[in-house]
């Protein structure tokens, strides 16, 4: 019994330490203002269109900065930001790709259009969504998931798009209580699910061409080291959507388990895989061979983590250290003037990465795992 206590103190003092490790709710702030600065001040350089999936992820971001900004030091501006964006683009999602209406992609920005309808109402702001969704549950697409064959993406054929629609199908079922909405989303998810997540590796690939057995060649099955190739960001992209989908999933649905427990595997998991630099670089089983830091990987996983111990899904002795080291390599990727380093440019799989590049999906990432380690850093009260 007493070196059980022994070991008690010792995981408790370790938690405090790695809870005195983290910054000051205040600093967790300064840093995030910076880096939404900057992003908003340069925005009108960036080449996407206002409606395209990267500024989708970004617009995620800064709502969440925008509802702590404003909940803590009364700013609106970000939150007035996202509206001026919606607005200018008439609430839509991005156009149709050509013979292609449900690419995953289409809605990312829908989730900013549709929690911005929640707030504020307005039916302008749901109806393009909502029209267009109506549209594809007419005719839903009946094609292959195998990434090889195009026409597959007119399903969610690729692990990013986890992290792109699934949201917005749960937020008009919220919204609307049609279950047709929430239907689709269970069977598209589960169907992409069961064919990109590594049961073994408990990892997603990005696509069936990087099965290790895939028939393409132009498409690496494995990485130098002999290990499968799973890509930072696209696991990335689906802790971090699977952490969207349970905020908006009420406590009492009837399938939560399902994804809380997918959630909590895959978190397990990418503890396991952070480098000693507190980054996972764009190979997660092979970072020797991208051994540059990566932010939008680093980012998206950040808040996972973080949003999962917060909602005591995570057993916090074992993330804590993790989400800490990630958070201060986060940090030490901004310049002094805000912008946001080591982004992986789009791609989908892993690549080279330089302290210049920068996106704003990774500022979105940084945005929304801020705003957790910002409550993980709540004042203790005794």
């Amino acid at each position: 019994m007493r070196m059980l206590l022994t070991a008690c103190a010792v995981v408790s003092l370790s938690i405090a330490a790695w809870a005195q490790a983290l910054p000051s709710q205040a600093d967790i702030r300064t840093v995030m203002r910076r880096v939404a600065d900057w992003q908003v001040l340069n925005q009108p350089a960036v080449r996407h269109s206002p409606d395209n999936w990267t500024n989708g992820a970004l617009y995620i971001g800064m709502l969440d900065w925008g509802e702590l900004a404003e909940a803590v030091e009364r700013d609106t501006a970000y939150t007035r930001w996202v509206e001026g964006i919606g607005n200018g683009t008439g609430w839509r999602p991005a156009p149709p790709r050509k013979g292609n209406a449900s690419h995953a992609d289409d809605f990312t920005v829908c989730q900013a259009w549709l929690r911005l309808y929640q707030r504020f109402g307005g039916k302008a702001r749901m109806s393009p969504t909502r029209n267009r969704i109506d549209s594809i549950l007419k005719n839903p697409p009946n094609v292959s998931l195998d990434a090889h064959v195009f026409a597959s993406f007119q399903r969610w054929c690729w692990c990013d798009a986890l992290y792109m629609a699934p949201q917005v199908y749960a937020q008009l079922w919220l919204i609307t209580k049609d279950a047709r909405y929430i239907e689709a989303m269970e069977k598209e998810w589960r169907a992409v699910t069961d064919y990109l997540y590594d049961k073994e590796e408990h990892l997603f690939y990005r696509d069936s061409r990087y099965f290790p057995d895939a028939p393409n060649k132009r498409f690496a099955h494995r990485e130098a080291n002999g290990a499968k190739v799973f890509w930072g960001r696209g696991n990335g992209w689906v802790i971090a959507g699977l952490a969207n989908l349970l905020r908006i999933l009420p406590e009492d649905y009837s399938n939560r388990a399902y994804y809380e427990t997918l959630f909590k595997e895959l978190a397990v998991r990418l503890v396991g895989l952070q480098c000693a630099d507190g980054y996972w670089h764009a190979s997660l089983l092979d970072p020797a061979s991208y051994p540059s830091p990566e932010t939008s990987a680093t980012g998206f996983i950040v808040y996972g983590l973080a949003w999962g111990v917060n909602e005591g899904l995570l057993d916090r002795a074992a993330a804590l250290p993790v989400i800490v080291k990630g958070w201060q390599a986060l940090c030490q990727a901004v310049e002094s003037n805000g912008k946001l380093g080591y982004v992986q440019p789009i791609g989908q799989d892993p690549r080279k990465v330089t302290r210049e590049m920068t996106e704003v999906y990774g500022v979105g990432a940084f945005l929304q795992a801020g705003v957790q380690v910002h409550r993980l850093a709540a004042p203790v009260i005794k």
